[in-house]
């Protein structure tokens, strides 16, 4: 039985301004009507594969656990990182809390925000290599590569190693990201894979391997385990501990200092999605090498990407080349495709003059649902706010604003003070400044309902929550 790992953090900023820091692409509808994320877990499900180990951050704790649920899927444990400390605490982590049941459990560690379309011949890849990792080696995926692609480091394979072969081969070494010239040299050669970060292991091959070449980290994720806290079906990992642990990736701390490692050659599809150019060309441009959203037109366009992100926003390009147009209601991207990598610098660049579109989505998701501000006064604000069915809202209340509820669809059962009443549709209930206040779904289709806010104050952080069932503070 394989026990997928998926590591589920980041930020996404090269997919700026779809993937933000609150809502990073792993979770995105990028390529299909599954997010990338939904995508992975399906991909390493069904026979020989156990319940997929989460690895994530507490803002995606809820995220998580309801996108799972979208495709009926349950996780057999989610880990909480007090904070990003890179690939090989996380790591670690999930080894040593699934070595607590079965130190010979088999690890297949994967990114949760990748493409691979051959799901099939991926999961026989895998299979392939399974008797190389139960034999004890540390086993690492290897991309056939299709370009000589400077973003992506490589894998160098030892001398009689065949690229193409369907089980397991030698490596001679990890290269890091090459320079245009040196990267179409590794590519004409025929012995360099790209690195795709995708690993096969038993817990204790790898928990051997972190003992002798990262001790330090070793006692510090066992700390942050030991000290962690069960919440709601999850795992808190200790957060003074895990501060302990070394931020680095799982190559340099581990990976480049074993010598039981093997590579498996994949070469029926692959991408990490590192950009919208890559985007543009995993989703299969059209004659014109032109790829257009539903609502997105191109005129005399070639090789170009328009995507609008919004029902109702018509994004159109006229006489356009090479270029990238992403629009979004608060934000639109336009650069030249070979500037792809360059979007994570515009990102830095508006955060540090504060600009909230840097990180933060329109759209605020949440365990209950999701809202969205509308429109945004001096000392008003409205939004639309969506509650799954049989989900609550904190009880709260404000101190510098009141509230008025209409209900659009569903039916929310409201609580104001000590009165309890049903809300239906066309229906409207004010919530007086100070008044404790809560919001329920008792319904089974999502409810929607529109806010508006007035008062000095409208800020998120004028909450105060006296109970709340997801355990927030």
């Amino acid at each position: 039985m394989v026990h997928p790992i998926l590591l589920c953090g980041g930020s996404g900023t090269r997919l700026w301004p779809l993937s933000r820091k609150s809502y990073p692409k792993q979770f995105a509808k990028l390529m299909s009507e599954e997010s990338l994320f939904q995508a992975s877990a399906r991909r390493l499900a069904g026979d020989g594969f156990a319940a997929p180990v989460v690895v994530t951050g507490d803002p995606f704790r809820f995220i998580v656990t309801e996108q799972l649920a979208q495709i009926e899927m349950a996780p057999s444990g989610i880990l909480i990182e007090p904070e990003g400390r890179n690939t090989a605490p996380a790591i670690l982590a999930a080894a040593l809390w699934l070595a607590q049941k079965d130190e010979t459990a088999l690890m297949l560690v994967a990114p949760s925000d990748h493409v691979i379309p051959e799901a099939d011949r991926f999961c026989a890849a895998v299979r392939a290599a399974v008797p190389r990792a139960q034999a004890g080696d540390l086993v690492t995926f290897g991309i056939a590569p299709t370009r000589a692609e400077t973003g992506y480091g490589y894998l160098e394979l030892a001398a009689g190693s065949d690229a193409n072969a369907a089980e397991p081969q030698a490596l001679a070494r990890f290269v890091e990201k090459p320079e245009a010239a040196r990267a179409s040299e590794m590519v004409a050669a025929g012995n360099f894979l790209w690195n795709a970060g995708i690993f096969l292991f038993t817990a204790q091959t790898v928990l051997a391997a972190y003992r002798r070449h990262a001790p330090a980290m070793v006692a510090a994720v066992e700390q942050a385990l030991a000290g962690a806290d069960a919440d709601l079906g999850f795992t808190r990992l200790d957060p003074d501990a895990w501060s302990g642990a070394e931020d680095i990736s799982v190559d340099y701390a581990i990976m480049e200092k074993a010598d039981n490692l093997a590579v498996m050659p994949y070469g029926d599809g692959w991408s990490d999605l590192g950009g919208w150019d890559a985007v543009w060309l995993e989703s299969g441009p059209d004659a014109a090498g032109n790829v257009c959203s539903d609502e997105a037109t191109a005129l005399d366009c070639r090789d170009t990407l328009l995507r609008s992100e919004s029902d109702g926003q018509q994004v159109v390009g006229i006489g356009l080349n090479d270029m990238l147009v992403v629009a979004m209601p608060d934000a639109v991207l336009v650069a030249h495709k070979s500037e792809a990598q360059r979007v994570k610098d515009a990102v830095a660049e508006l955060k540090a003059k504060g600009i909230s579109q840097a990180v933060q989505l329109p759209r605020d998701y949440r365990p209950w649902g999701w809202y969205e501000s509308l429109i945004v006064g001096g000392r008003f604000q409205v939004k639309r706010i969506v509650v799954h069915p049989g989900a609550a809202l904190s009880l709260q209340s404000h101190h510098h604003r009141s509230e008025h509820w209409i209900v659009v669809e569903g039916t929310a059962r409201v609580t104001v003070d000590d009165e309890v009443k049903l809300i239906s549709e066309n229906q409207s209930v004010y919530i007086p400044l100070g008044a404790v206040h809560r919001m329920e779904n008792p319904g089974k289709v999502p409810m929607v309902l529109i806010e508006v806010q007035t008062g000095s104050y409208l800020g998120e952080d004028d909450i105060i929550r006296y109970e709340d069932v997801y355990a927030r503070e």
